[in-house]
């Protein structure tokens, strides 16, 4: 009921996809897209780690708070909505979005949307928002720099500016989350339930 609410909430707004041809990199195959997830998330784990030993920084803590949880739940789903809202709205971030998307999700099932959500999840919000946002500073500079940083990383080709910017605005979101709440759960469970929900509905969408 959730998707099918939020699939006809925006595509009451009929939006042709247009994949450019010209896309950087080349098909990925399934195996592939997973082990460069897994690969991925170890080396952000390993800079994190290396940072915290290294650099004197004090580490956002993580625990459990019901309302912490639910805040997370809600932050997902109202970055999800924005996302869906942007995308209809800016040809550009479209364009950017599908190429990234295509080359990310096609060749995965949904039960690999479960690793999806959750390294990613896990892995970036540890340095990017449990690392990077304390040693940079827990201010508007320090949130700035990092949800930069974390929009860069999704840089995957010179076409996929659009796909950076809305990175780093969502990576904005999720530190100012963090910064609010002092808990790392809360952009944690977001970032996993925003890569679960956007997954689910491009698979829905272009079987």
């Amino acid at each position: 009921m959730f998707s099918k609410s939020i699939r006809k909430l925006f595509y009451r707004f009929p939006v042709t996809k247009q994949l450019p041809n010209n896309s950087e990199l080349p098909p990925l195959s399934r195996r592939q897209i997973l082990v460069a997830m897994a690969v991925t998330a170890v080396i952000l784990l390993v800079v994190a780690k290396l940072w915290l030993r290294l650099g004197s920084v004090v580490m956002l803590p993580v625990f459990w708070k019901l309302e912490n949880l639910f805040f997370g739940l809600a932050l997902g789903v109202g970055i999800s909505i924005g996302s869906a809202i942007v995308y209809r709205l800016w040809t550009g971030y479209r364009q950017s979005a599908d190429i990234y998307l295509e080359l990310v999700l096609k060749p995965l099932t949904f039960l690999d949307l479960i690793w999806l959500g959750l390294l990613p999840g896990m892995s970036e919000e540890l340095l990017f928002r449990g690392v990077m946002l304390p040693a940079f500073g827990l201010n508007i500079l320090g949130l700035s720099i990092s949800s930069i940083c974390f929009g860069v990383l999704h840089l995957s080709g010179k076409q996929q500016w659009p796909y950076v910017i809305w990175a780093s605005i969502v990576g904005f979101a999720l530190g100012f989350s963090a910064l609010s709440t002092g808990n790392l759960l809360v952009p944690i469970i977001a970032h996993i339930v925003t890569n679960l929900i956007s997954g689910y509905l491009w698979k829905i969408d272009n079987r």
